[in-house]
């Protein structure tokens, strides 16, 4: 590991101005992928602003929503009476990680952890994902793991966050402080596929500051359930992951969550498969034509072709989990 400097401060306003000013400078967390990824090699930052000791920690529940601070742990937030009421959003949580990472994984480093490709994490082969115009590795290479959904000629690199799959099916605000004041980002905007651009990730400018996730709580009656498959149970990344909710009335839909992970290059947003779903009855044929909506436009390749129908079959199966869910008490909005 390359040295690096080290410096802590008293409030959100100076990390932020700290951390804006220098390219060189990131902030640190929990550090559970940032600090391998700099053993690495692949991240050389000249300086780390510890943020630790921020107020940015808890979880509130007011007004139809739930207020989640940036650096609240995922084991934290999991075990908030206030998250057991969202079954999705602490399935995933609970599913992300082995029980020592979540009691130093943040949420805000959550969302920003970096792909698990063996290919960025070798700086010994190329990657466009590391260095902007580099080829991508993984597309001759070993890509069983790899993204079907959202890929492009420069990447096909999987986003790994499970919670970010639910937070994608919720709807959930980013909330961030910059240089030039505080501003919300839903999350189905803050990703950004790779396109011509792997190496940008995020709508984030440098210095920006993740300070707190809100979830708005799914009406009275919802049904979720957070479905990751994976080659063991045990702490592993998805295969392919479905977080799914519905609100059902007299057999009929009225309102349908679904994003997918493990297929995609960013957190999946099912939207044809929500249009399809809305105003349909709730059956496994109605499921199966949500599924195949879900993975329309899917690319395969040599090694992660299976995934195409392992989500199909994912997406139908998490559908009559909720089915199966007792419902729960949520918040009109």
């Amino acid at each position: 590991m390359r040295g690096f400097e080290y410096l802590r401060v008293a409030g959100a306003a100076e990390a932020v101005a700290t951390v804006s000013a220098d390219p060189g400078t990131s902030y640190l967390a929990g550090g559970t992928t940032q600090i391998d990824l700099m053993k690495d090699g692949v991240l050389a930052p000249t300086r780390l602003v510890d943020i630790t000791g921020l107020p940015l920690r808890g979880v509130t529940r007011a007004s139809g929503s739930i207020l989640i601070g940036a650096l609240s742990t995922m084991e934290q937030v999991a075990a908030d009476p206030s998250v057991t009421g969202v079954p999705m959003l602490r399935q995933a949580l609970l599913a992300g990680a082995s029980v020592q990472l979540r009691n130093a994984a943040t949420i805000g480093g959550n969302l920003l952890q970096r792909t698990r490709c063996r290919y960025f994490r070798d700086p010994q082969v190329p990657c466009g994902k590391r260095v902007r115009g580099e080829a991508c590795s993984a597309l001759a290479g070993t890509h069983r793991m790899h993204a079907v959904l959202g890929t492009s000629e420069h990447c096909i690199a999987t986003h790994a966050s499970d919670l970010t799959v639910a937070l994608a099916a919720l709807n959930a605000l980013v909330r961030v402080q910059g240089r030039d004041g505080a501003r919300a980002v839903p999350i189905t905007e803050f990703y950004r596929e790779p396109g011509d651009t792997p190496d940008v990730e995020h709508v984030l400018a440098h210095g920006e500051l993740i300070t707190a996730v809100e979830v708005p709580v799914p009406p009275a009656g919802t049904r979720s359930t957070y479905l990751k498959v994976r080659d063991r149970a045990s702490y592993e990344f998805a295969l392919t992951s479905v977080a799914a909710a519905l609100l059902v009335a007299d057999g009929v839909i009225f309102d349908v969550r679904l994003a997918l992970g493990g297929v995609a290059t960013i957190p999946w947003r099912a939207r044809t498969a929500k249009a399809a779903l809305r105003g349909s009855p709730a059956t496994p044929a109605a499921f199966q034509a949500a599924a195949e909506a879900a993975v329309h436009g899917a690319v395969p390749r040599r090694d992660n072709a299976f995934k195409v129908e392992l989500a199909k079959r994912s997406v139908v199966r998490a559908l009559l989990l909720c089915m199966r869910t007792p419902e729960r008490a949520g918040a009109p909005r």
